[in-house]
């Protein structure tokens, strides 16, 4: 509804046959999957009726079908009612396979999770802020895109996290400030224009000596989404994720966007 673009919402069941059967152990499996797509596509058009939707049943696999569809589309978005031990977003082997793929920004979305000021709202906006995972060292526009626009479309601050580790121990008790500050001029000047682009998004930077999946995961407590990279890799065969993005889809409570990028 905020981008203005219309909702395909696609059923994917490996039937066997896209053709309707006279034989009732066969057909009902359909009548379920068609069932389950017209109470979904009723309560849509009863709670946005201002957005264009459409649906589809495909006959294929379902990591295939949708890696086709978001192919097709601007944007990938998957639920799941089951999660992990810690309370986040059990990816299975559907997601997993579908992230890995795509070439679209996918977002996943717990099945209880309401990223709109029914939860914990920002004090200064009507939406929690949106929290963007980057990595200075090879920054990445597609991903501070996707976290601009969206702060910006929901009228909601962003939070930039970069974590840092520092590879000699300074001793104990003492602290490495310079890494620190290195870290943090090199944040402010990645972001430089990002702010002078969206001057109405509110800023947050987020810079500490840690792990990137642990800083993120508590940086997303309270928040509405959260944005992150991956790396294509074409030719890796396989479910393939990097460390960063396996962490938070399955311990991060919050949606979770995840842009593909070269």
């Amino acid at each position: 509804m905020r981008r203005g673009a219309p909702l395909r919402m696609v059923h994917a069941w490996q039937g066997a046959s896209p053709e309707p059967s006279t034989l009732p152990e066969l057909e009902a499996p359909r009548y379920w999957t068609r069932r389950i797509l017209r109470e979904a596509m009723d309560q849509i058009n009863e709670r946005y009726p201002q957005v264009y939707l459409s649906a589809e049943q495909i006959a294929r696999p379902p990591a295939d079908t949708l890696v086709a569809a978001c192919a097709e589309s601007e944007l990938l978005v998957l639920g799941s009612r089951a999660f992990s031990g810690f309370g986040g977003f059990l990816a299975g082997s559907v997601a997993l396979a579908t992230v890995a793929h795509v070439t679209r920004p996918v977002v996943l979305v717990r099945a209880d999770e309401t990223p709109a000021s029914d939860g914990k709202p920002s004090a200064r906006a009507p939406y929690r802020e949106v929290v963007v995972g980057v990595d200075t060292a090879r920054p990445c526009e597609d991903v501070l895109a996707f976290a601009f626009e969206s702060a910006a479309l929901r009228s909601a601050p962003l939070r930039v996290v970069l974590a840092w580790q520092q590879s000699i121990s300074p001793g104990p008790g003492a602290k490495n400030t310079s890494a620190q500050d290195d870290a943090e001029r090199e944040l402010a000047r990645v972001l430089g224009p990002w702010r002078e682009k969206y001057p109405t998004v509110e800023v947050h930077e987020l810079v500490a000596n840690d792990h990137a999946a642990h800083l993120i995961k508590s940086a997303t407590a309270d928040a509405g989404l959260l944005v992150v990279g991956r790396r294509n890799r074409p030719a890796r065969i396989g479910a393939h994720t990097g460390q960063v993005d396996h962490a938070v889809m399955h311990h991060v409570r919050c949606p979770v966007a995840i842009v593909p990028h070269e």
